[in-house]
């Protein structure tokens, strides 16, 4: 079994856990679960980074390898197929990365972890996070070595 991450959900692990439901962050850290991001992901957080609409520690070509090692998240790489099953997708969302994950998720198999609810639009197997309150506390243990 494995789940597809979307881009926010990934960068969430990286820096707020507490903003998932503790029983989905505990399946999620289960070494014994399969992770994944897409190269769409990666090229998502690269352009955000370089139009200055998402700050990281360090340039994405470290923090997302680095961010992947530490929690065993896997990459997805993009292919002909993904290409033109989101080129065929129903109009309901506009934002190209999102339809690239949700092709993926559907050829793949692999449900799609995502805050986004225009995606649940989709034929697609979702794992909707609600983030959780502002008013939970932070994550007193470390999921994730490092």
């Amino acid at each position: 079994m494995g789940y597809l991450l979307d881009t926010r959900c990934w960068l969430w692990l990286q820096t707020e856990p507490e903003r998932f439901p503790d029983r989905l962050l505990n399946k999620l850290a289960d070494r014994a679960v399969d992770l994944f991001l897409s190269a769409a992901s990666a090229w998502e957080i690269g352009i955000k980074h370089a139009t200055g609409r998402l700050t990281l520690p360090e340039p994405p070509t470290v923090y997302v390898p680095a961010g992947m090692r530490r929690t065993g998240t896997r990459e997805l790489p993009v292919s002909h197929a993904h290409a033109l099953a989101a080129a065929a997708l129903p109009p309901h969302h506009r934002d190209p990365f999102d339809r690239l994950l949700v092709a993926q998720s559907r050829i793949e198999g692999k449900p799609l972890v995502t805050a986004d609810r225009v995606v649940q639009q989709y034929d697609v197997e979702v794992i909707r996070v609600r983030p959780v309150s502002s008013t939970k506390p932070t994550t007193t243990r470390p999921l994730w070595p490092g």
